[in-house]
This record gives C-alpha cells, sequence and structure tokens, in this order.
C-alpha cells in the first residue's frame, strides 16, 4: 500500500518552534492547560502517573507537576500501560498521521485511564484563510498551502472511536482574540510555532504586496469600530478512556424494564399503524 503524502514537514516544524524561544507567546497553551486542570477537578479520580505530549514543556511542567512531558514525534517516547492520564497539548493538528498518534496514546494508558487531545478546529483563523486566499487569487490568479488545513468536531471525534477509546466525547471551545492589525496577529503566530510548516508549501518567495493586500481584505471585512481586527481560535477537545471492563456498557436495545412515559409522569398515546391511517 502506497503511504500518503506527510501532511507536514517536521524539520520545518522543528525549525518555526525553536524561534519561539526569542520571544514566545504561547497564552493559548496556557489557556488550554488551565482549562485542562479545571476538568481534571470534575473528574473524581486521582491520577499519579500522567504524560503530557507537548512541544512546550515551560507551560506543562508547571501546570501538572511530575507529569511526564513527551515531544510529539511521530512516533511517541510512551510506554505501553505505563499512565493513568494522557494529555495531547495542542500538537495534534500538525500530526502527519493523526489516528495512529491517539493509538500510541491509548496503548501507554493503563485500563480505565483517561486520554484528554487538544488541538487547533475547523473554524481556527477563518478570517486569515479568507483573506489570504482572496488576495492571492487576486495578484496571481490561484492559490498555494499557506494556512494548515485544521478538522471539523465531528470528524476529529469520530477518530477516537478509529483509535478504540471507550466512551469518546468531543466538544470545542471558541475564543477570538483581538489585535491592531492582521501583522500582529502573524506574528504571534509566529511566536507560537504555527508558522507555515506545510509540506506542499511553496519554497519560493510569497508576492511582494500578498501580505499587505491580504490585511487590507481582512481589515475591511472584520475591522471593528476602534480598527482592531479580532482573530478566532477553535480549541476541540477529545476525551476518551482505555477500555475496561467495570465500564458503563450501553443497555440492548429493547432491554429496557422502564417506560419513558413514566418517567416523565405522563400518559402513553398509541399511534394507529400505517394501514388503518391510510395512504398519505
Amino acid at each position: 500500500m502506497t503511504r500518503p503524502p506527510d501532511l507536514t514537514d517536521r524539520p520545518a516544524l522543528a525549525r518555526a518552534r525553536a524561534r519561539t524561544r526569542r520571544a514566545p507567546a504561547l497564552f493559548l497553551h496556557h489557556t488550554v492547560a488551565d482549562e485542562v486542570q479545571e476538568r481534571l477537578e470534575e473528574v473524581n479520580r486521582s491520577f499519579t502517573a500522567p504524560a503530557v505530549v507537548t512541544p512546550f514543556a515551560q507551560v506543562w511542567a508547571p501546570a501538572l507537576p511530575g507529569a511526564r512531558i513527551v515531544p510529539d514525534a511521530d512516533i511517541l517516547d510512551l510506554e505501553p500501560g505505563a499512565h493513568d492520564l494522557v494529555i495531547h497539548a495542542l500538537a495534534l493538528h500538525w500530526a502527519n498521521d493523526p489516528v495512529g498518534q491517539l493509538v500510541q496514546c491509548r496503548r501507554a494508558l493503563r485500563p480505565d485511564g483517561l486520554f484528554l487531545g487538544i488541538l487547533f478546529g475547523g473554524r481556527s483563523l477563518h478570517e486569515l484563510r479568507a483573506a489570504l486566499a482572496e488576495a492571492e487569487v487576486a495578484l496571481t490568479g490561484g492559490l498555494s498551502p499557506r494556512v494548515l488545513p485544521m478538522g471539523e468536531i465531528r470528524d476529529l471525534g469520530a477518530l477516537l472511536q478509529r483509535a478504540g477509546f471507550a466512551l469518546p466525547v468531543a466538544d470545542s471551545v471558541v475564543q477570538t482574540v483581538s489585535y491592531e492589525t492582521p501583522f500582529h496577529l502573524m506574528r504571534d503566530l509566529r511566536a507560537m510555532g504555527e508558522a507555515n510548516a506545510l509540506a506542499a508549501r511553496h519554497r519560493r518567495a510569497a508576492p511582494r504586496n500578498l501580505f499587505a493586500e491580504a490585511a487590507r481584505r481582512y481589515a475591511q471585512a472584520h475591522a471593528g469600530p476602534d480598527g482592531r481586527i479580532p482573530a478566532t481560535a477553535e480549541m476541540i477537545y477529545l476525551t476518551g478512556w482505555a477500555p475496561d471492563d467495570k465500564q458503563q456498557k450501553p443497555l440492548r436495545p429493547g432491554s429496557a424494564t422502564t417506560r419513558l412515559a413514566d418517567a416523565l409522569g405522563t400518559a402513553e398515546v398509541t399511534l394507529p399503524d400505517r394501514k388503518s391511517r391510510g395512504s398519505d
């Protein structure tokens, strides 16, 4: 079987992340770390052997003291059955094989261990993507890969099932960040390590006025009364458990012992069958 082409140029991604050390802008990573801590507090369980898959240990080491920090390589440095909690933190959107990453995380969990995966979803940067596409078509008559494609919540939730997780749940949190200009947004993206590292990106320099034209269109379409522009960040949270016999299982269809009408305190009404109603 032919292997599909890589989505991500991993050496380019590593260089982009290395540049963040000069002046990092990791506020979304800190926001996610806070949200994860709140979610873990709602789980009636103590985790004693957590692991975090992340390129930014400086965010997660203080957030989860004692957690094993694992880089988000294609092959994760996780031992099978070694952890009761695995967090894949804002890196899964760059994975060349996201299902493979999820499977590796599941195998690293003990039975009934918890997985939390967070990645950017399809609504992220929709304003910037539209402005860049419109500007490039206007200037060159074509398009090139400039912004990472991101998955929709329904598709991403289905990956949990494909990876073999029990009780899978996917939900999203949308945050809007305000910037003085689109150039300030693009500067922050570079400072987050989210610069263009697509394997299919064009290696030649962009047209001279592309980004100026994109900024003009961005501001024209989205700027508020104060002139600032919004940028959408959609964080999708994937939650699943390593299968275990103690977990709740769905009942077989037709095995219920209580009528819905009794539970709701209403009278049950029997509808006539199709033959007695005649043709529609």
